[in-house]
């Protein structure tokens, strides 16, 4: 049996001057093939500021539709995000499905999600962002005649129809999700009533959370090496022989640029793990050369929801993949991160190396704040005094 072909799709990006600006495109490609379409052709411009109708400008518009024709796209992606006027502008004038990169994580997302909270959270997401963009969905569809008892006068549009469906639906969702995150919040209760340790893998989304969640716990939580391999939240007891307790670890799902709002709205229940946690295990592709805004990246994100002030530990994974060139002459130090020196571990957790070393660092933690709730962080961990802040 044959595959089903993938949808061709030209990848557009605009550089505004911004620091991470993607000139080859690459994490959208990613994000387009984990979507399951295929990147056949890549375009970027430079503008000082979006063009209000067509974002990228005519003359750059025509130009992308000659490359679609050339290579049979069906598909326009751009790397930003759109205003409905500008996606339904861009649709008439290249006469292709347009859409962005917000479109295509939720996307993402609801192909992946497991659980049903996961589900619900996507579900709710799609729908605020669908709410936006029913000027371009429906504008073609013309009033509706007046029902029963109306003398031919026009009747409600459907766009209003539409507006109003949705946010019942957005309004049954929320309360849907509010149910799902009261049953966490109890669960929690309970961790705390047992005077649980809870530890947090955060993280760029294909930094290793979940490999490294399995290697520790002995878990078989699905890994994979491409984008959102992880969704729904999941939690085990990690044993720690040192400390002579079990805590709790919880591998949550990967942060991403420009993560649309809508999905951190919506994600509050699962990212609750990461803001309610007494450790955060910050990981981090240590073979990406973009590493640090990526780290820049999950720090935005950890402030927006409320968990840039729990306490760190950089774990600067994926060592096996490094050349001898790039390997750390030691694999423990301290990373400064945001003016703070952050304790930092190399791990390979594909092949296990480090990982004993993280594993004392965590114990030691552990000790240090059962035996003083006032010790600070930084002397609960005994580190090598040299500081690096690249690897």
């Amino acid at each position: 049996m044959s595959l089903p072909e993938r949808t061709a799709a030209i990848l557009v990006g605009v550089d505004f001057g911004l620091p991470h600006f993607d000139g080859e495109l690459e994490e959208l490609g990613l994000l387009a093939e984990t979507a399951g379409l295929h990147p056949v052709g890549r375009i970027t411009c430079k503008r000082k500021a979006p063009d209000a109708a067509l974002f990228v400008g005519s003359g750059k518009a025509e130009e992308i539709k000659l490359l679609a024709q050339q290579m049979g796209a069906t598909e326009i992606l751009f790397d930003q995000s759109l205003s409905p006027a500008q996606q339904r502008n861009l649709e008439r004038t290249l006469d292709l499905p347009v859409n962005d990169r917000t479109l295509l994580i939720l996307e993402i997302f609801a192909q992946r999600a497991r659980s049903h909270e996961g589900k619900l959270q996507v579900e709710l997401a799609r729908l605020q962002y669908l709410s936006t963009r029913l000027v371009r969905r429906w504008s073609h569809l013309e009033r509706q005649t007046g029902g029963a008892g109306v003398r031919g006068g026009p009747g409600e549009k459907q766009i209003e129809l539409d507006r109003r469906m949705i946010a019942d639906a957005i309004k049954r969702t929320k309360e849907r999700l509010h149910k799902v995150k009261r049953q966490r919040q109890t669960q929690r209760r309970q961790r705390e009533r047992r005077e649980a340790f809870n530890i947090s893998l955060v993280g760029y989304t294909n930094a290793g959370k979940s490999t490294l969640f399995n290697a520790l716990v002995k878990a078989r939580a699905y890994a994979a090496d491409q984008l959102f391999a992880t969704l729904d939240t999941t939690t085990r007891q990690l044993y720690l022989g040192e400390a002579g307790r079990s805590v709790s670890l919880s591998d949550t799902v990967g942060f991403i640029r420009d993560l649309p709002h809508g999905l951190i709205d919506a994600f509050q229940a699962t990212l609750q793990e990461a803001v309610d946690a007494d450790l955060l295990l910050h990981v981090v592709d240590a073979a990406n050369p973009n590493f640090p805004e990526q780290i820049a990246e999950v720090q935005r994100v950890l402030a927006e929801i409320g968990a840039d002030s729990i306490p760190q530990v950089l774990v600067f994974n994926k060592l096996d993949a490094l050349g001898a060139e790039r390997r750390p002459p030691q694999l423990q130090d301290v990373y400064e991160l945001d003016g703070v020196a952050v304790p930092r571990v190399f791990v390979s957790a594909r092949d296990g190396e480090g990982l004993p070393a993280l594993r004392q660092l965590l114990a030691q933690r552990v000790i240090a704040s059962a035996g003083s709730a006032e010790e600070s962080p930084e002397m609960a961990v005994e580190l090598p005094h040299n500081r690096a802040s690249t690897s």
